[in-house]
């Protein structure tokens, strides 16, 4: 045993000795040691809107006063005044002294006799831009023509359940353990047969048992329900009187099974925003916060229920976008109230021990289990799906109305959202990430004066969409979780500088572009694609830098490494697999030092006397004090004037 303990030691002398006796012309030269990459300024802020803010002013958005809400006394109303550019309910014609020419032809009121007739009964107002409008019914038209069994099935249930008990099955493998441990119950398991004819009232309790009733999860149900005050949608239902798509036209066909759910007074039951999207995505928000190591898979399940809506029958695209809007909104405004910080902080604490507890998982195990589902099992297993619903749903195939190059706002209060899924970022920072991934301007509802319509928090999840200036990023390993290592999946596009600290690993997986390099100064920096560090320098002066790559990992232009404590760590998966695992250098390659080591992916399992040529350049300068590759005890590097192959012995 004392032998074998020993073995790390003098295979790291062996390699030394090998090293010294090895290289190439290039590798004998004096080193020039290059400059880190320029720092490309201040790190990027993003300015609060100069306008009212919704999380300042949620409390006005009151249901008792949905007679009266209007835009400047109600921040439910306010928050959806880009759907002004699509319909103007009469209040608004009035008060605004609009004629019907202002309005291209199309009637300044409409009669409000709400017949429940197609094409009778519509809301007072007037339609502002017809092709929008029509296009929102169509849609609707369309998703009731062609649902599936299954679809059927899904909006139903998700119209008749509880919105809260619905959405958690988005926990997939932890939905047992997360229903178990909330006592959530809901009486509507399936459809029934007389639905047709029979309305169907969901008995159970929705959230489940909050408080001390539920001495292991009750800071977790209390989480969610507190999402949901000051959050109803009726003020701006009232305000905007914009009906419900099946009031719009007899094609819409409503599921039959809703049908004893349509209101007969259509005169409180207006469509625009909807009350279901609103309260599925402020929900599933407060159960991403909880656990956000299921965070993107909860917000594609809460805009899943807003499309399950259409398919209904019972609400059109911009009923869903307005519901979306309002719901994040309310969300962020509740998450974001001081008062409530003891009780974020009791029901994240709790999720995490409750559920760890019912699946046997460690602080180690639990996000890695929380991943594990599959399309058996789990409906949100595959990133790609989620990631292309997610964006359709944002705005379900509306072309841009307006011009699409402005700016992104990010609404005061809305870093909170990302609060503990990048726990490592600045309150500043996380501003930053959701300008960066933020929807483009100019679709119709989305352009609020704040920003909540165009927010993209699958996105934001993924980290930054951009670098400007520098972007300094410290994690810390020994707080765990994302802290300890995370995966950015964006394209990352700017001109700016990245600089990674701290002891946690960064992980990025996008075709990234940025162009003012790379700095590690601690931790682990991996590339998990080929582009994964832009088109600078990379600088690695104390880290580990990782290839992980599918190909060969590509930096466009100067790798240098010092001596010390970095580390340069390639996955090489093998000849099968082409160049993965190892490193291309764009121009030259400066090794001042430091640590080469050599892991095998995918099951490769090279033989003595292969030659694996790890690292290509267009100049190779310098030697590494030590190479280590797993599985060998001895190692003859060749340095060439462009490359580094090892001889495996």
């Amino acid at each position: 045993m004392q032998q074998l303990a020993a073995r790390p030691l003098l295979l790291a002398l062996s390699i030394a000795v090998a090293l010294s006796a090895c290289g190439g012309s290039d590798t004998d030269a004096p080193l020039v040691i290059p400059a880190a990459p320029a720092d490309q300024g201040a790190a990027e802020t993003v300015a609060v809107p100069a306008t009212t803010a919704f999380v300042d002013t949620v409390a006005t958005n009151q249901r008792g006063d949905a007679r009266y809400a209007t835009l400047a006394t109600n921040a439910g109303v306010r928050v959806l005044g880009g759907f002004l550019s699509v319909w103007k309910p009469l209040t608004e014609i009035v008060d605004a002294g609009v004629t019907a020419p202002a309005l291209d032809g199309f009637p300044a009121v409409v009669a409000s006799t709400w017949s429940g007739v197609p094409g009778d009964g519509t809301p007072d107002g007037a339609i502002v831009n017809a092709a929008v409008h029509q296009a929102n019914i169509a849609y609707v038209v369309n998703a009731t023509a062609n649902r599936t069994a299954e679809q059927a099935v899904q909006a139903y249930l998700d119209d008749r359940r509880g919105k809260g008990y619905s959405v958690s099955d988005g926990m997939g493998p932890l939905t047992a353990a997360w229903r178990a441990a909330a006592q959530q119950t809901t009486s509507i398991t399936s459809v029934a047969a007389d639905a047709t004819t029979v309305l169907y009232n969901d008995s159970g309790n929705n959230t489940g048992v909050g408080g001390s009733a539920n001495a292991s999860f009750g800071s977790v149900v209390d989480l969610v329900n507190l999402v949901g005050n000051n959050a109803s949608t009726e003020p701006a239902k009232r305000f905007y009187k914009y009906a419900r798509p099946y009031r719009w036209s007899g094609s819409v066909q409503v599921l039959p099974s809703l049908v004893p759910a349509k209101s007969p007074t259509p005169a409180t039951d207006g469509g625009f925003p909807s009350g279901h999207s609103a309260e599925a995505v402020r929900d599933a928000i407060a159960m991403a916060y909880a656990v956000p190591e299921r965070y993107q898979e909860m917000l594609s399940r809460g805009l899943e229920l807003g499309e399950m809506r259409i398919i209904a029958g019972m609400h059109s695209p911009l009923d869903v976008i307005g519901g979306r809007i309002l719901g994040t909104a309310s969300a962020a405004a509740n998450l974001a109230d001081s008062a409530n910080a003891a009780k974020k902080a009791a029901a994240v604490t709790q999720a995490h021990a409750a559920l760890m507890a019912a699946t046997g998982t460690s602080a180690d195990t639990f996000a890695s289990y929380a991943q594990s589902g599959t399309a058996a099992n789990d409906r949100f297993a595959s990133y790609a799906t989620n990631k292309a619903n997610y964006l359709r749903r944002l705005t379900f195939g509306f072309a841009p109305v307006g011009a699409t190059t402005v700016a992104a706002p990010v609404p005061k209060g809305a870093e909170v959202l990302l609060e503990t899924r990048l726990p490592y970022l600045s309150e500043a920072q996380r501003r930053v990430v959701l300008k960066t991934t933020a929807l483009p301007a100019g679709y119709p509802v989305l352009d609020d004066a704040e920003g909540w319509g165009r927010m993209n928090l699958f996105a934001a999840a993924d980290g930054y969409g951009a670098f400007n200036g520098n972007v300094t990023i410290s994690m810390d390993a020994s707080k765990g979780g994302f802290n300890a290592a995370d995966r950015w999946r964006n394209d990352i596009g700017g001109s700016g500088k990245l600089i990674k600290q701290g002891t946690g690993t960064l992980k990025l997986a996008g075709a990234n572009t940025w162009s003012g390099g790379t700095e590690l100064t601690a931790g682990t920096l991996q590339g998990d694609s080929v582009a994964a560090f832009g088109t600078g320098d990379v600088y690695n002066s104390g880290g580990t830098l990782v290839a992980n790559a599918p190909a060969a990992l590509r930096l466009a232009g100067q790798y240098t490494q010092l001596s010390g404590g970095t580390t340069l760590e390639l996955d090489v998966a093998g000849a099968s697999a082409g160049s993965q695992g190892t490193l291309t250098v764009g121009t030259t390659a400066t090794i001042a030092g430091g640590t080469l080591r050599v892991k095998f992916a995918n099951g490769y399992k090279p033989k003595a006397g292969d030659v694996l040529t790890v690292i290509t350049a267009g100049s190779l300068k310098g030697k590494f004090s030590t190479i280590m590759v797993d599985g060998f005890s001895n190692v003859t590097p060749a340095y060439n004037p462009g490359s580094l192959a090892l001889t495996l012995n």
